[in-house]
């Protein structure tokens, strides 16, 4: 399967779709293409159908509504479908991406999933968590009325109370093994800037 070609009309949906960034600095077609990374990490570990996953990993964000009125999910999904569909794609891959993409974002369910949707959902959650979610903050604060690194602070932790928790969300062993490891660095990093800082 080529690729290439699915992330070309990736891009050009998360262009065109009207989704707002809430902040300048982030893109949502940069967010899919870390997500694809991490389902094809968490893939080659875990295994899967790799055309499905990369497949729902790639349109898993491709649409939205600007008027509200349809689910962002339930969109995605169905021009997902359609473009699968015009490019030639098996039909049972069509089905399996549909469904992955029509569940993505509902992390907290406890329903039974397919290995290639939890490796999905996964990806997509383990997304700007760590490292990346303390830029984010960084970033995010220096948009704001009179930044200070104690602010940027302040923002990071609030961060890591309400997210450390999120583990639960995790529906695979590996992806529970990094969040945990991304939640210390964050840890780490605050002791750190409290030594700093204070």
């Amino acid at each position: 399967m080529n690729y290439a070609e699915v992330i070309e009309y990736v891009k050009k949906m998360t262009e065109e779709n009207g989704r707002p960034s809430n902040y300048p600095f982030r893109s949502r077609f940069e967010h899919t293409m870390r997500v694809y990374r991490w389902a094809i990490k968490l893939q080659s570990k875990l295994g899967g159908d790799l055309d499905v996953i990369v497949l729902a990993a790639l349109l898993h964000d491709i649409g939205w509504d600007v008027s509200g009125e349809r689910d962002h999910a339930e969109l995605g999904a169905e021009l997902a479908v359609e473009y699968l569909d015009s490019i030639g794609v098996d039909a049972n891959i069509i089905q399996q991406v549909g469904e992955i993409i029509m569940i993505h974002e509902d992390k907290d369910s406890d329903r039974e999933l397919s290995l290639e949707a939890k490796i999905v959902m996964d990806a997509d959650l383990l997304d700007e968590v760590g490292a990346i979610s303390i830029m984010w903050d960084s970033m995010a604060t220096a948009c704001e009325d009179d930044p200070t690194y104690k602010k940027a602070y302040y923002r990071i932790k609030e961060f890591y109370r309400k997210n450390k928790p999120k583990i639960r969300r995790c529906k695979t062993d590996t992806a529970r093994a990094e969040w945990t490891k991304r939640m210390q660095l964050i840890e780490t990093y605050m002791t750190q800037l409290e030594k700093e800082l204070f």
